[in-house]
C-alpha cells in the first residue's frame, strides 16, 4: 500500500504554500494531490487557489513527489484545452503528473459558467464522452472530433506526454458507465466510499461493505472487456466516510489495514487545515506518514 496527501489549494503560494509541497516531498508521501474546482464547500468564501497553476508551482518546488488532481471534472474543463495543460504539467513535472478524473457534482463549479444544473443522465454522458476523446488528445499528434457535447478540430498536441503512452488517468467512479471507463481507460480506480453510507449515518462496518461491493463492480467491469482488475490501483480518497483515521496513529492503522484487506493500495489522507472538517494534529498527522503502514505488516 501506498500513502498520499491531498492538498488543499488554500495557502498562498508565498505565504507557506511552497512549504507544504516540499514538506510533503520530504515527509515521503507517494504523492500530493489536489481538488480541481473553482470554490468548494465550506472554503467557498475564503481563499481559494487554481489546481492548474499551483500543480505547476509545486512540480517546480518538488523533485520526486508524484502530483496529481482528485478529481478533475467536466464541470468547467473542456477536453481541448485539458489536455494542453496536463501535456504541459507531465513535461514541467518530468513525467510525475496523475490525472484524477470524475464526472463532477452538482455543487459551485456545476453552475459557474451559467450553464443549467446537468441532470444525473447527462452528467454521465459527459463524462463518457469527455474521457475518451482526453484520451485520444494525450495520445495522438492530430485529433479531430465532433461529438454530442464536446468537439475538437484539427487539434495538435506535440509532443505527447513525457509519460508513454500518456499520462495515467484514476477515475473516480461507481456506478456502472463510470467503472466501465475506469475499466477501458483508467490506470487506477478512485473511490471515497459510499456517500449513502455517510449521510445517512452508516457505520464504519457499513463503509467497508459498501466499498467491498464497488471493487467487486470494477472486477465485473473489467472482466467484461477482458482486463485484468489487477492491473488498475485502487485508490481510497479518505475523510468521506463514518471513520476518523486522523484521530490517532491507532485509528489510522485500522482504517489502512483494513481497507488494504479490500484491495486498496492506494490510500489519500487530507493535509490539516486549521478551522476546518479537515483538522488534525499535525504531529499526529506527521507520524501517520513516516511510520503509519510500517505498521501493517505487524
Amino acid at each position: 500500500m501506498r500513502l498520499s496527501t491531498l492538498i488543499l489549494p488554500v495557502r498562498r503560494w508565498s505565504e507557506g504554500g511552497r512549504e507544504v509541497w516540499q514538506r510533503a516531498e520530504e515527509l515521503g508521501f507517494h504523492a500530493a494531490y489536489t481538488y480541481d474546482h473553482l470554490s468548494w464547500r465550506s472554503f467557498r468564501d475564503t481563499t481559494w487557489f487554481g489546481a492548474v497553476p499551483t500543480l505547476t508551482a509545486a512540480a517546480t518546488a518538488t523533485s520526486r513527489l508524484r502530483l496529481g488532481t482528485l478529481v478533475t471534472s467536466p464541470n468547467f474543463r473542456h477536453p481541448v484545452t485539458l489536455a494542453k495543460e496536463l501535456l504541459t504539467l507531465d513535461d514541467i513535472s518530468g513525467g510525475r503528473m496523475t490525472l484524477g478524473i470524475g464526472a463532477g457534482s452538482p455543487g459551485f463549479d456545476a453552475t459557474a459558467l451559467g450553464q443549467e444544473l446537468w441532470s444525473p443522465r447527462e452528467r454521465a454522458a459527459r463524462f463518457g464522452e469527455f474521457v475518451p476523446l482526453l484520451d485520444k488528445l494525450l495520445t495522438q499528434d492530430v485529433v479531430t472530433y465532433e461529438g454530442e457535447y464536446y468537439s475538437a478540430h484539427e487539434v495538435r498536441n506535440i509532443p505527447g506526454c513525457v509519460q508513454r503512452p500518456r499520462l495515467p488517468f484514476a477515475v473516480a467512479a461507481t456506478g456502472p458507465r463510470g467503472l466501465k471507463l475506469a475499466a477501458q481507460y483508467g490506470q487506477a480506480w478512485v473511490t471515497t466510499g459510499d456517500p449513502k453510507v455517510s449521510n445517512g449515518g452508516g457505520t464504519s462496518a457499513d463503509s467497508l461493505a459498501a466499498v467491498r461491493g464497488q471493487t467487486e463492480r470494477l472486477g465485473k467491469a473489467c472482466a467484461d472487456i477482458g482486463r485484468d482488475p489487477g492491473e488498475l490501483r485502487k485508490i481510497m480518497l479518505s475523510g468521506f466516510t463514518p471513520d476518523r483515521p486522523l484521530d490517532s496513529f491507532d485509528a489510522f492503522v485500522d482504517f489502512a489495514g483494513a481497507h488494504a484487506e479490500l484491495g486498496i493500495d492506494e490510500l489519500v489522507i487530507h493535509w490539516p487545515v486549521a478551522d476546518s472538517v479537515f483538522e488534525a494534529d499535525v504531529a499526529v498527522f506527521e507520524r501517520i506518514a513516516t511510520e503509519g503502514l510500517a505498521q501493517l505488516g505487524d
